[in-house]
């Protein structure tokens, strides 16, 4: 048997650091929302491989679906052989997905390829080539992904230069004193000084910032964004990757708005651990590029289409939605209840499960990253995997499965409870 030291050292010869690691042990196994390292240990998981996991570690609905699958055939790329699993998980979306209106779907593997393919389409149905993100933000790791990131450390540092015609407006954080007036301020600011809005593709935002520390886009921004995109004929792509399929409680986090965008990018808990992402949009939109300018070879892969088949149905069955309100409130309610005990504890937010807490030295508004990142090691020492986020790296954000039993949910509260008192 290995023991965790010893792959450790093996890791660390044979790959390289910029792929970062949290944990020093590895995995053998896991259930819902428990895994268990190469040594026997056993460890409570709030961090669900970066909310990838909503449904849990193989849930056994999901798994005998990729099973029977895997039988029939595991790649054909659906480019040159289709199959109807493709066509039947691309109408599902198009159902579930804000507004009314015809909608197409198209398939690919990962996060960062779904906003890379979204503002081609954009490009592709605007004929401009401008794109707008904001400050805090997090699309993914390719050139692309990273131009419209907003955030340099770690993802920026020593790979540019980056793909032009991309432009950041502060996102509002009124907790760090930029309203949606400041935003919005600066947004028309950049009409003005750097690109005219006639040439602006898209705008792109998270309803709730991932990477970015879990800020909510206030109700009033959202709706204001989708105001001026009409008014200049600019397309609104919501980024939905982290916040998407119950996490927030709805099965989009721009269910809470009441706006309607024009093109969404999925991935993460779309497949419940299979590569998958997705773009849903306008049907007039999304058939702007020609054929062939959309795709890739594992775009779609059967497994992962089977399992977000099979993810559909457990979020409806399991009532996933309501599920993740009422967790997310408990969790809320335990945070809010410590402030007295832990001075640094600053800000407590979020929407559904989707919540993070901030940390400040006590009695200022300074962020206090020390005391987070020493929160989360000592929740791991107790056996609480938690993960940290946020511009300052200040915030430690909760992704716990929505499926966690109860005994789990309470069980991993009190190693959270004694790690901030710690």
């Amino acid at each position: 048997m290995s023991h965790n030291a010893e792959l450790h050292a093996r890791r660390l010869a044979a790959t390289p650091r910029g792929v970062g690691v949290l944990a020093d042990f590895f995995i053998k196994s896991a259930k819902n929302a428990e895994l268990w390292d190469i040594e026997g240990r056993r460890f409570i998981d709030f961090a669900a491989g970066i909310a990838v996991l909503n449904t849990g570690h193989s849930h056994p609905q999901i798994t005998a679906a990729v099973k029977a699958q895997l039988n029939d055939f595991s790649h054909t790329c659906y480019q040159v052989v289709p199959y109807e699993s493709y066509v039947a998980l691309a109408e599902r979306l198009n159902r579930l997905t804000p507004g009314d209106h015809a909608k197409k779907t198209a398939f690919f593997s990962t996060g960062a390829e779904a906003v890379e393919n979204a503002v081609k389409i954009a490009r592709a149905a605007t004929g401009r080539p401008g794109v707008i993100a904001f400050s805090g933000a997090f699309h993914g790791r390719t050139l692309m992904g990273m131009a419209l990131t907003g955030k340099v450390a770690p993802y920026k540092l020593g790979f540019g230069p980056f793909p032009s015609d991309i432009y950041h407006a502060p996102f509002p954080v009124p907790f760090h004193g930029i309203t949606v007036e400041d935003s919005l301020k600066a947004l028309n600011y950049l009409f003005k000084a750097d690109i005219d809005p006639k040439r602006v593709a898209a705008i792109i935002f998270e309803p709730v910032q991932g990477e970015g520390g879990f800020y909510v886009a206030p109700p009033e921004f959202v709706q204001a964004l989708r105001r001026i995109c009409d008014e200049h004929g600019i397309l609104l792509i919501a980024d939905e990757i982290q916040t998407g399929f119950a996490r927030t409680g709805k099965t989009f986090a721009m269910e809470h708005y009441g706006v309607v965008p024009d093109l969404m990018t999925m991935a993460k808990s779309l497949a419940g651990g299979f590569p998958l992402s997705a773009v849903t949009g306008r049907a007039e939109l999304m058939d702007a590029p020609a054929p062939g300018g959309l795709g890739g070879t594992y775009a779609g892969n059967p497994l992962a289409v089977t399992a977000a088949l099979a993810v559909l149905d457990v979020l409806e069955a399991e009532q996933l939605n309501e599920r993740a309100n009422r967790l997310g409130a408990a969790l809320k309610e335990k945070l809010e209840s410590l402030k007295g005990a832990v001075p640094q504890i600053a800000d407590v937010r979020g929407l559904g499960f989707m919540v993070a807490v901030e940390f400040n030295r006590p009695g200022s508004k300074e962020p206090d990253a020390d005391f987070a990142k020493k929160v989360q090691v000592e929740a791991l020492k107790r056996g609480l995997i938690l993960l940290t986020c946020g511009v300052h790296a200040n915030v430690i954000r909760f992704l716990a499965p929505l499926t966690v039993e109860d005994l789990v949910f309470d069980e991993a509260l009190g190693i959270l409870e004694a790690a901030l008192k710690a």
